[in-house]
This record gives structure tokens, sequence and C-alpha cells, in this order.
């Protein structure tokens, strides 16, 4: 059977599976089923798509789909394939971020291929996603005739793909989650100092997304290091005090976050190249003078290496 043959049925019709199916369908792919805990949910994932129904029972996508996705909740993925009839040469992907392929493991029992596909983006609504997802890092788990359909499917979708070893998914998602859903957690901390001087969070957010966006196209144009700028890329010593001194006194609960983030962002200041050995170890010091001595044996270590020159030839 050719790949553009392969039916495709989703269980699961959150905002993944509705994009998910929507651009697949849009690229030519046969997608045929949909089933979801909510009924009303499959049936709008299927009225989007001609020639795609909606099913109460995942079964009957099961039964009419030689590719399922589960795109339901990561806590649903094992519970579904356990209790689900599949066949042999059958193909099952579910697209955690977190979740390797365990969860999957009784349906391979059965003879099914079974893979992993998620999409490294932020899948807010539904509007956003179909609009974010083309051009997107697709990261897949998968072996043989399946690995190869997953990669085409995600250059057929505008993005990129990275496969992923037993073991790596881990780690993949909490860099996933570090650098998408802890920005948000920044932008809060941002819109609520500004408060103290009278800006309420919406004009803040509006006021600091131009330079969000600002470093996010730096990081984009000049990659790491280079896209690091700010008082500790040049080695301001008497500003990081100025901020230590200032949160100490008007958001002690921050201190904490600002060191911590201020000892992780020296070793970048110093790959670099603006700030010598000494103007990173002044710098640490500085910041661990507020804050005990924690992490700071790591760090100088890291300081340390960087600055002689060991790590990066």
């Amino acid at each position: 059977m050719a790949v553009q043959e392969k039916t495709i049925g989703f269980i699961g019709s959150g905002t993944v599976g509705k994009v998910l199916a929507l651009l697949l369908a849009r690229g030519g792919y046969s997608v045929v089923a949909a089933a979801s805990r909510s009924f009303s949910s499959s049936e709008e994932l299927a009225a989007s798509i001609d020639g795609c129904r909606a099913y109460v029972d995942p079964q009957d996508v099961v039964d009419v789909s030689d590719l399922v996705f589960i795109t339901t909740p990561d806590s649903a993925i094992k519970e579904i394939a356990d209790r689900l009839a599949w066949r042999r040469g059958q193909w099952l992907v579910h697209c955690s971020g977190a979740d390797s392929l365990d969860p999957l493991m009784a349906a391979k029992e059965q003879g099914a291929a079974i893979g992993a596909m998620h999409p490294l983006q932020s899948l807010s609504t539904y509007q956003q996603a179909v609009d974010n997802l083309p051009g997107s890092t697709f990261s897949i788990e998968a072996n043989g005739e399946l690995l190869e359909f997953l990669k085409k499917m995600a250059t057929d979708l505008n993005g990129r793909w990275v496969v992923l070893q037993p073991g790596d998914k881990v780690l993949y998602h909490t860099a996933a989650v570090m650098v998408s859903n802890y920005l948000v957690t920044l932008a809060k901390i941002g819109t609520d100092l500004w408060k103290a001087f009278g800006i309420d969070q919406r004009e803040a957010l509006d006021a600091l997304m131009p330079l969000i966006r600002g470093t996010v196209a730096n990081l984009a144009e000049v990659g790491l290091p280079q896209a690091l700028t700010g008082p500790i890329a040049r080695g301001d010593k008497r500003t990081v005090e100025k901020h230590l001194v200032c949160l100490q006194a008007m958001a002690p609960e921050l201190l904490g976050t600002y060191i911590e983030m201020g000892l992780q962002t020296i070793p970048v200041a110093v790959e670099k190249g603006r700030i010598s050995g000494a103007d990173a170890q002044e710098l640490c010091e500085l910041l661990q003078s507020y804050q005990g001595t924690a992490g700071s044996n790591e760090t100088m270590e890291i300081v340390s290496t960087l600055s002689s020159g060991r790590m990066f030839k």
C-alpha cells in the first residue's frame, strides 16, 4: 500500500488532534476517522475534513484506520492502547512530549508498529496552532517504514524532524518546558514588577513584547551566545548589584530566581567573549553574596572551563 493511500484516524480531538488532522488533510493525507471523550469535539474535527467521520467508540477508529494517532492527554495514552484491539501491520503513534513508546506496548504485542511524533510548538488555541505549526520541528521515535513515513509527514507539514532514541524524551521535553513555558513565567514576573510603579499587567506586557520579540529575533539571527545582551553580558557589576538591592527590598521572593538566572547567564557571557574569567568570578561572588554559596562550585567550574578555552575550540 502506498503511503498516500494509508487511512489515518485520531483518538483525541483536542487542539493537537484537530490541528494535525486538518493540516494533514490539507496536505493530501486521507484522514477518515475521529473519536474523543467528547463526541461533539470529534464531530467538530470530522466536520472540518471531507471524508472524515466521527465515532463514539475509539475501536471504530482503529478498525477503519491504517495509522492511528492518539492525541489525548498523556495520562490516557496507555489506557487506550491497552484496551483496544490492534492488528498486525497497523501503525499506532502517540503525540506526547514526555513519554517514550512504553505506553503503546500492548499494541506492539498484538503486531502493530508503534511510534511517537511530538510537535515542538506551543499550541494554546486552535487558530494559533494552525498558524504556528508549519515550520515547527517534530520529534520522532519509531523504526523502519513507520519512521520514514513520519519523517515524510513532518516534511509535508512544512516542518523539520529530529529522531530521538529511547531515554531521550524526558530531557527533550524538559528543555521545551524551560524554553517555552518558563518564558511565560518570566513575562509574568516582569509584568508583576511593573505594578510597583503603577503599570497594569496588560500595559506592561504590551511594553515588554517588542523586547521579547527582539530577543527572539536576535536568537534566530545571530544565535547563541551572541544574542545575549545586558549587564552580565558586559560585566556591569554595578548594575547587577543595583538589581539585587532593589529586589531584596521590594520583591525578596524573586531574589533567588534572579540570582540563579544570573549564575546560569555568566558562562554564556564568557562564551560570548565580552567578559574575562576575572569579571565572571566577581559577578559570581556578587550574586552568591546575596544567597549563600548554593551552586557556586558548579558555576565557577563552568566559568573556569569556558574562560580557559577548553570547552570551545
